[in-house]
């Protein structure tokens, strides 16, 4: 089959589009056959190295796609050759303490399909049964493979962890990545007021066009300041960050009393400073989080489903070019997701 991979560490020119071992379905795992895969920054994360994980080389980048099932293992039940799939990333081992609670993605051998594992900028991918969902039929290929990683984190991260409210306000620090564009579409769909930063002028724009209140140009001003003008020196109830180092104490400063702060990420740093004053004299609640349940996923498949919910595509590029989309996504081109057409 064809797939892009890296026989080792390094920048984008280490990714190789080439001819890989098609993978057998074991039991209780299904063979999808991929039409599209979305990109992450996961993907330069693993690609880079990741400190403590070495998958096996060579190794198939990509933790998103969607696709047909083609094959079954032995075991499977309620899907059917023909199916039409989205996939679940985070696989989980079922019958440890934190999986028998619910809580899949707290589970002690927990892994990423594209992190761990084979990912899906392949033809075809093995996965389990359970990580296996009806693809919503009112989106297209490349929609269904932009949202599962991003948008099961950012539900998770407002409605499980910070259990936000109709009528709250939320403060989306550096917008345009996947997880932030979705939560900007999560946020307006529970009735949220969003105020969103950049350091790009179009992404702010964009922004606007979604739904955001306002946009900061994080580049120019002290964006806690800006918030505390906009919203009338008050702050924000939650602030969603994702950059870290160069950001968190601005984060804690946008915070009101009693606001939340949740993070999933850090990709400036994950050494930041921090205002433990501000954040105990305030009475700020830190979350962090990291992807979601096999029941939170659901929830927003439903939404998806529904019509609710919509992922942002920014561009889609044959397989073949997936240097060029992972390059455009280091530089932080991109609003929103850039896909993989995979057949």
């Amino acid at each position: 089959m064809k797939a892009a991979f890296f026989r080792e560490h390094g920048g984008p020119e280490k990714i190789e589009v080439g001819e890989m071992p098609d993978p057998v379905p074991g039991p209780g795992t299904v063979r999808v056959k991929l039409r599209a895969a979305a990109l992450n920054r996961l993907d330069i994360f693993v690609r880079d190295g990741i400190p403590g994980i070495a998958p096996a080389l060579p190794h198939i980048l990509g933790s998103d796609g969607a696709g047909v099932v083609e094959s079954r293992g032995p075991g499977v039940t309620g899907l059917k050759t023909g199916d039409e799939v989205v996939l679940n990333p985070g696989i989980s081992c079922g019958g440890c303490e934190f999986c028998r609670s619910g809580e899949h993605s707290l589970c002690v051998s927990f892994r990423l399909i594209g992190e761990h594992l084979p990912g899906t900028f392949a033809q075809h991918i093995v996965v389990p049964a359970e990580n296996a969902y009806p693809k919503p039929h009112g989106l297209s290929w490349e929609e269904a493979a932009a949202f599962p990683l991003t948008f099961l984190t950012a539900w998770r991260m407002l409605v499980t962890k910070a259990r936000v409210r109709p009528g709250e306000t939320l403060l989306i620090v550096g917008i345009g990545g996947g997880v932030a564009t979705a939560a900007l579409r999560i946020a307006k769909l529970l009735g949220m007021t969003v105020f969103v930063t950049s350091g790009t002028p179009d992404k702010l724009a964009r922004a606007k066009m979604l739904g955001a209140e306002a946009g900061i140009d994080h580049s120019k001003a002290d964006f806690s300041r800006e918030i505390r003008m906009l919203t009338g020196k008050r702050g924000v109830d939650v602030v969603l960050d994702s950059v870290g180092k160069a950001t968190w104490r601005q984060s804690i400063a946008s915070a009101a009393r009693g606001g939340r702060l949740v993070t999933c990420g850090a990709t400036t740093g994950p050494d930041p400073q921090t205002d433990l004053a501000r954040i105990f004299w305030n009475q700020l609640t830190v979350y962090g989080s990291t992807m979601g349940t096999h029941g939170e996923f659901a929830a927003m498949l439903q939404s998806m489903g529904e019509g609710k919910l919509k992922p942002v595509v920014d561009a889609v590029y044959p397989l073949s070019r997936v240097r060029e989309a992972m390059e455009i996504m280091e530089e932080k081109r991109q609003f929103g997701k850039i896909v993989l057409r995979v057949d």
